[in-house]
Parts: structure tokens; C-alpha cells; sequence
């Protein structure tokens, strides 16, 4: 076996959340009198955190202290709104098992806020993944591979024996700066091409696909 480990990035790759995370964003946007959001250019604002994609998503010139009370109300609101329209992608849940049953080691790594990422891993995944780690104050996000590397750890890994998946440019970085091999989804939130520029050294259409590369 040539990897032992994989870790998940989680919306976009195991987790189709893009209308929670749209409806929370609008609802924000609504308080404050702003023009909402598609869910296409919410597709295309996530991925580097939820205070970068209210900075998208705030009309442009708003400034920094009004965009972070948006940012307070989307949090306030996606507290209770992340399990509404979210699922797990087509196929995931048979994958989790068959990596179970392989005694693959498996983690969540995501630049969603933490309480959001454990409570999400519990809620859809049960005991299928044991580490699951979001953004907290103080530690470096992705791209930084600091959660990359704090999860591999945690699962007692090594660089050469792990794989990080994940479905966008930022996630094949993350991987090349934690020092381990990428794999990009085409079912998230990035097309292939995207993916291929951001160094991809594997791409796959379909969960089961990845047990092809173990």
C-alpha cells in the first residue's frame, strides 16, 4: 500500500455546502441592506474562509468594521443553517467505509471556522473520520500547511504516506507546502483545468476513484 493516510478538505470535496453557505451569506447581506449573492458567485467566493468570501461578498468599498458585523450575522445565522441544504457528495459515504475497512487513516482539514468543521464531521460522518480540524485564532490557515501537518500528526503519519484531497488551487498548495502529494476533485467548487494550474498531481471525477491511487 502506498498511502496509509487521507486527509479531506471538506466543502467542496465531502460536502456539497454551497446553498447553506449562500443562504447564510444573503441573510447577512439582507440585514445590512446589501444586494445578495447567486449561488454561482458564492461557488466562486468560498474557499479561503468565511472572512474572505464576506469581503467578496459585501459590495464593493464597504468598510472593514461593517464588513465584519456581516461576517458576525452570516456566522450567527450558519450556526443554525448548516445542516439545511448540505449533503455529502454522491458516493462519499461508500468511500469512508471502504477506507475504514482498509484501516486508512483519515482526517478533515478546512479553513470553515472549527466549531463549524467538528460539529459538520459528527453530523454527516459519525465515527467514519476522527480528526477533524477548522480555523482557530492564532494558528496559520490554508494554504499555510500548518493544519495539514497538526492533522497528520494526530493520526501518527508521515508526509510520503499521506494524501490531501480537496477541489480547489488553494488545497493542491496546501499539500505541495506540507510537503505530501495532491489530490483534486472535479466535483466541488473548481473545474479540472483550475486544479491542473494549481499543481495537482492527481485528479479524480468520482469518489471510488480514489482508492485507485492507494
Amino acid at each position: 500500500m502506498k498511502y496509509d493516510t487521507v486527509i479531506f478538505d471538506l466543502d467542496g470535496t465531502l460536502l456539497n455546502t454551497l446553498e447553506d453557505l449562500a443562504d447564510s451569506t444573503n441573510f447577512a447581506l439582507e440585514s445590512f441592506g446589501y444586494p445578495t449573492r447567486t449561488y454561482e458567485e458564492v461557488r466562486i467566493f468560498v474557499g479561503n474562509g468565511i472572512k474572505e468570501l464576506m469581503k467578496k461578498a459585501v459590495p464593493t468599498g464597504t468598510d472593514e468594521q461593517t464588513t465584519l458585523k456581516c461576517l458576525q450575522a452570516f456566522k450567527d445565522h450558519y450556526k443554525t443553517n448548516m445542516q439545511h441544504k448540505t449533503a455529502p457528495y454522491d458516493g462519499i459515504i461508500d468511500l469512508l467505509k471502504e477506507l475504514n475497512s482498509r484501516n486508512i487513516k483519515l482526517g478533515i482539514v478546512s479553513n470553515k471556522y472549527d466549531f463549524g468543521v467538528k460539529n459538520l464531521n459528527k453530523y454527516y460522518f459519525k465515527d467514519l473520520i476522527p480528526v477533524a480540524i477548522g480555523e482557530r485564532e492564532g494558528v496559520r490557515r490554508k494554504p499555510a500547511p500548518d493544519t495539514v501537518l497538526t492533522a497528520m500528526e494526530e493520526l501518527g503519519s508521515t508526509r510520503e504516506n499521506c494524501l490531501y484531497v480537496g477541489d480547489s488551487g488553494s488545497d493542491m498548495i496546501t499539500a505541495q507546502n506540507a510537503g505530501m502529494k495532491s489530490v483534486g476533485v472535479t466535483w466541488g467548487f473548481r473545474d479540472a483545468e483550475s486544479l491542473k494550474e494549481s499543481g495537482a498531481d492527481f485528479l479524480i471525477d468520482t469518489p471510488k476513484e480514489l482508492l485507485e491511487l492507494l
